[in-house]
């Protein structure tokens, strides 16, 4: 597996890979999770020309995953994080996770942050297995806040979310 700069042309692959791991939502009665369209190719393609856009690249040539981020205050935020639910559970993620670690180091940042739902197995509790630590309301970033926010009027919060850190 390599882990490398996604191109203009892989995105349409980012967003079949999000669309088939949102499905895995439908069996924690989460549809509407599952059926959220994926990132549009516009956003994408910023995080991409901004160099916050990443890819997991298999044995055979093929995207498997990616991360997309970016700078919030004094972290590096994963925006997205998505495997491909055929390569699932190889460290994949992980792997994805500790390049933005390497990126967000070289840039003087003190942290990786995210958001996410705080009762799904493959969210918060996996977050928590790799270092990462719920954030209380109170020690919200300005730009963490501005986060919470645009996703609760995205209607996120119909399930319970979390901020989470880990330093750097």
């Amino acid at each position: 597996m390599i882990v490398r700069t996604a191109t203009a042309a892989e995105l349409p692959r980012l967003q079949a890979i999000e669309v088939a791991a949102g499905a895995a939502f439908r069996a924690l009665g989460m549809d509407a999770v599952a059926d959220d369209e994926p990132p549009a190719l516009e956003e994408l393609e910023r995080f991409r020309r901004a160099g916050h856009a990443w890819v997991a690249e298999g044995d055979e040539g093929t995207v498997i995953a990616y991360l997309v981020g970016l700078v919030v205050d004094d972290a590096f935020h994963i925006e997205q994080v998505t495997v491909d639910p055929d390569a699932a559970r190889r460290g994949i993620g992980r792997a994805l996770i500790a390049y933005a670690e390497r990126f967000a180091r070289d840039r003087g940042l003190t942290g990786l942050t995210l958001t996410t739902f705080t009762d799904v197995p493959w969210n918060a509790p996996y977050y928590e297995r790799l270092g990462f630590r719920r954030l209380s309301a109170d020690a919200l970033t300005p730009g963490l806040r501005d986060i919470r926010a645009a996703e609760a009027a995205n209607g996120l919060d119909r399930w319970p979310r979390v901020c989470m850190r880990r330093e750097l």
